[in-house]
């Protein structure tokens, strides 16, 4: 097996580690799959991986239900480094207007990686946001959603961005989606990581 394969093997058991341990709140195998100076930038947090485990497994001990379900992987390589996309779904459920909902977000992780002592690790994950829809839990239940709160969020995560302010999250606006300035801006820094640059953070909230 050569060098190349076995690189992707270990970047593709790692991404799956992610949604696995920290799906399941196992904190501290979770924590292996960033470098220390890893960074996660979602729609409700920017910021450390460190800061990133430590909110994630407060929101799960207070019963905040959030999952992820992974799709395929392409990862571009180079050396010690690469960028992997992997379709993804994010689903969260809560109480909306008194109503159980959960909310389904369609996109790719969109994942800076490099390669230190031989470990292959996370230094920045940012999805990108291409759809959503929101539903009762109970079919037979009806709900209705403020319409210009709702129109007023980014149109490729605005029922999860409502759902998530409806708990008491603070949303981020500008996140990629499927086409748009962001979105390229994302995939330039991504040639720019594979050739040398920096893996450049997104601004908090």
């Amino acid at each position: 097996m050569n060098a190349e394969l076995i690189d992707r093997l270990a970047i593709r058991d790692l991404l799956e580690n992610w949604a696995v341990w920290r799906d399941a709140g196992d904190w501290q195998r979770f924590q292996t799959v960033w470098h220390e100076d890893g960074w996660m930038s979602a729609t409700w947090f920017q910021g450390p991986a460190t800061e990133f485990i430590r909110v994630s497994r407060e929101g799960w001990d207070k019963g905040v239900s959030i999952l992820h379900f992974l799709g395929g992987t392409s990862i571009d390589l180079d050396g010690d480094r690469a960028i992997a996309q992997t379709k993804m779904t994010i689903s969260q459920r809560a109480t909306v207007h008194g109503v159980a909902c959960d909310v389904v977000c369609t996109g790719r992780f969109f994942d800076f990686l490099e390669k230190r002592g031989g470990r292959w690790g996370i230094v920045l994950r940012q999805p990108i946001y291409e759809k959503d829809r929101l539903d009762p839990v109970d079919p037979a239940a009806r709900i209705a959603l403020r319409q210009d709160a709702l129109q007023a969020l980014p149109e490729g995560y605005r029922h999860l961005a409502y759902i998530q302010e409806e708990i008491g999250y603070r949303v981020k606006r500008d996140m990629p989606g499927l086409k748009g300035p962001e979105v390229e801006e994302l995939y330039a820094r991504g040639r720019g990581w594979l050739k040398g640059g920096p893996a450049a953070k997104a601004t908090a909230v």
